[in-house]
C-alpha cells in the first residue's frame, strides 16, 4: 500500500509527463507493489479505442519511464461519465489458503455461472467487498498511513546497539 503523499506525488509525476491532449483530465493515478494505473477523461467525442490507437506511442514512452523509475507496470485506462474501461493491466496471482466454507463459497458461484473458476469468483468477492465498503476501506488506508507517519518519527533502530554484543572497553 503506498501513502496518500506518495500517491500524490505519482499523480503529479503523471501530469508533468502526460501530454495535454492525452486525457481531457487526469482523473486518477493508483498503486499497489505492482502496478500503477492512470485513469483519465476521454475526449469530447471520442470512443476508448481510438484514444487507445490515438495515444499508443505517448503512453508507451512514459510507461517506460515509469516502469525504470518506479519498478511497476502501468496500466492505462478512461473514463467516459460513470463508466470505467481499463486496458493493458495485469492480473496478479495471489496465493491463500482457504477452509471447505470458504471455498464451498467460491464453488457455489462458479456452478450458479457467477464466475468461471474459483479465481474468478474470488476476484468477484473482493470486489464486491470493495464496492459495499468503500468508507470503511477508505478509514483504514488512513489509519494505515497515520502508523507510517508516526513509525517515520520514531528512533531510528536500526544503528540501535545488539543487546547481545558486548559494549566495547
Amino acid at each position: 500500500m503506498i501513502t496518500a503523499e506518495q500517491s500524490e506525488q505519482l499523480r503529479a509525476w503523471f501530469a508533468e509527463r502526460l501530454p495535454a491532449d492525452v486525457y481531457e483530465t487526469l482523473v486518477s493515478v493508483t498503486a499497489d507493489r505492482e502496478e500503477i494505473t492512470v485513469v483519465g477523461t476521454l475526449p469530447a467525442a471520442e470512443s476508448a479505442g481510438e484514444f487507445r490507437e490515438r495515444t499508443r506511442e505517448q503512453r508507451i514512452e512514459v510507461a517506460r519511464e515509469a516502469e525504470e523509475l518506479y519498478r511497476r507496470k502501468v496500466a492505462w485506462g478512461v473514463r467516459s461519465g460513470e463508466e470505467t474501461t481499463l486496458f493493458t493491466h495485469l492480473a496478479v496471482p495471489v496465493m491463500t489458503r482457504l477452509r471447505q466454507s470458504e471455498r464451498q463459497v467460491l464453488d457455489t458461484l462458479v456452478a450458479g455461472g457467477v464466475a468461471r473458476s474459483r479465481a474468478d469468483a474470488l476476484a468477484w468477492c473482493v470486489r464486491l467487498v470493495g464496492s459495499n465498503t468503500d468508507a470503511w476501506l477508505a478509514d483504514l488506508r488512513g489509519s494505515l498511513e497515520e502508523v507510517h507517519r508516526v513509525r517515520a518519527q520514531g528512533p531510528d533502530v536500526s544503528g540501535a546497539a545488539d543487546p547481545a554484543k558486548p559494549a566495547p572497553e
